[in-house]
């Protein structure tokens, strides 16, 4: 069967998987990771793709993105292949690709998912708001949190409007983030956002997906589950 076209609508956020071929990781270390978010920041940069947040994981990475043009998302993520898999070879003594030959990725619905796609980007499922300092530290260090949470400064990242909207100060930005990652995702919220990612479905209300499909043109939610309805058959009135 022949792959569907690659959803990407310039101007909207998209949510992107990149998985490890057959689960395995992709990244052995530190080192690797640094390559990786180097490579991310350029690629970003030349290809005209605003990046929001990021997650790097041991075996995918998680990327909020808002391109520019139509070609953006996929410039992007083949400017990274190119040099991360380059390095990674080099520094393993390994050919081939860690990659999954296909990234996945969604055009979500802004007001209402962009919030939990960038808390999930970022690994953020914390008890207590005080707790993010121990995420940084502990749990999930190569993500675009320490940004968003004031820790460090991180040139690579462009905010998205919702994300200023937070607060009208980087401290009260700062603050309310780190109140939104104290509530940990839902384990639905989690598997909608996946579930849309690696079905390259629209991330949104029904009314949304069907928009974002007439635009550019393929249905971008999935078939109701069942047969359809049958219409009522017609009775033919015959003459006594």
């Amino acid at each position: 069967m022949a792959r569907l076209p690659r959803s990407v609508v310039p101007g909207l956020p998209h949510f992107v998987i990149h998985r490890g071929l057959n689960g395995q990781e992709v990244f052995a270390d530190d080192t690797d990771r640094l390559a990786y978010r180097l490579a991310l920041t350029q690629a970003a940069r030349e290809s005209g793709a605003a990046l929001h947040g990021y997650g790097l994981y041991a075996d995918e990475v998680r990327l909020l993105v808002t391109p520019a043009a139509s070609a953006s998302l996929a410039a992007m993520m083949q400017s990274i292949g190119r040099r991360y898999v380059r390095a990674f070879n080099l520094r393993h003594g390994r050919s081939g690709t860690p990659w999954e030959g296909r990234f996945r990725s969604t055009v979500i619905d802004a007001p209402d998912w962009f919030m939990h796609c960038l808390q999930y980007a970022e690994g953020g499922a914390t008890a207590d708001p005080s707790d993010a300092d121990l995420m940084l530290n502990a749990g999930q260090p190569w993500t675009s949190a320490g940004h968003h949470l004031g820790r460090r400064i991180d040139d690579g990242v462009s905010e998205h409007a919702l994300f200023w909207a937070l607060g009208n100060t980087p401290f009260e930005r700062e603050v309310a983030y780190r109140c939104v990652l104290a509530k940990p995702l839902p384990q639905a919220t989690i598997e909608r956002i996946r579930s849309a990612t690696l079905k390259g479905w629209a991330l949104g209300s029904p009314a949304f997906a069907k928009s974002i499909g007439a635009l550019i043109g393929r249905r971008l939610e999935p078939l109701a589950r069942g047969r359809p309805a049958l219409d009522s058959p017609i009775s033919e009135h015959r003459p006594d």
